[in-house]
């Protein structure tokens, strides 16, 4: 438990999003990144060193925050204080005090171009996947105007919202969809009569993640954890029973 008594489970899981799984960049692979790949092979190095590399990025953040800053009666009131002024000014205060003035031009990178670059692909990415869901060629720009005008409206709309609000539903939205992505995963390896386990568990677990979330947060349901959690669980279990009947669905109508 938090020191305050708030829970960490499944918070934690929520807060650092991509640095957990990352479900928004599950849903830009098939649209993108699948078909700049020659052969299914090239995902090992493509995918699994992606999510390896934004989950380091993440350990590092988080040490940062652990290790500059007071903490106090098990809180990090340092932190807090440097949040007061924006996630923006904790950026740059973690940069300047351990890189300088290099930090700074390396944070403006990683923090500046990097979401631009991630909003373009997500934008492209959405786009792709409306036109493969109506059938809506894209060769020629009047028809991709058809699908971008919309989306980008929405983008603006959202842009408008309170980040802090906004954050919390991406957040517990992009663990939601890494967990649909797996169980998908899952299924996609039976057939092709591969090691499904190496999905099927981080989706189970993924499952108690966001269900959990789901239940527990204010922005949520708000039940206490004596509700949410075992919910979450049971809810995990029984996604998981779905998972092994439908796998075993096949095998009973070859007998």
């Amino acid at each position: 438990m938090h020191p305050d008594g708030k829970p960490i489970w499944s918070f934690m899981f929520i807060t650092v999003a991509c640095g957990a799984i990352s479900g928004f960049h599950s849903t830009q692979s098939p649209p993108l990144m699948a078909r700049c790949m020659k052969s299914e092979k090239q995902g090992h190095f493509v995918f699994y060193g992606a999510m390896v590399a934004e989950g380091v990025i993440a350990l590092i953040w988080a040490a940062a925050g652990c290790a500059l800053y007071k903490v106090t009666g098990g809180l990090n009131t340092g932190l807090s204080e440097v949040l007061a002024n924006g996630q923006s000014a904790a950026i740059y205060d973690v940069c300047i005090k351990t890189m300088g003035g290099i930090g700074v031009a390396l944070a403006m990178i990683g923090v500046i171009v990097c979401p631009i670059t991630s909003g373009d692909t997500a934008f492209r990415s959405a786009r792709l996947v409306l036109a493969d869901w109506f059938k809506i060629d894209q060769n020629k720009l009047q028809k991709r105007l058809i699908l971008c005008v919309p989306l980008l409206a929405v983008g603006a709309f959202v842009g408008h919202l309170d980040y802090a609000i906004v954050w919390r539903y991406f957040s517990w939205t992009n663990q939601t969809l890494a967990m649909i992505v797996l169980w998908t995963a899952s299924m996609y390896l039976f057939r092709e009569k591969k090691n499904y386990w190496i999905t099927a568990v981080p989706a189970t677990f993924m499952s108690a993640v966001s269900m959990t979330y789901f239940f527990c947060a204010d922005e949520c349901l708000g039940f206490s954890t004596a509700v949410a959690y075992p919910v979450g669980i049971i809810l995990a279990a029984l996604f998981l029973g779905i998972f092994i009947w439908a796998t075993r669905k096949p095998a009973k109508k070859q007998a």
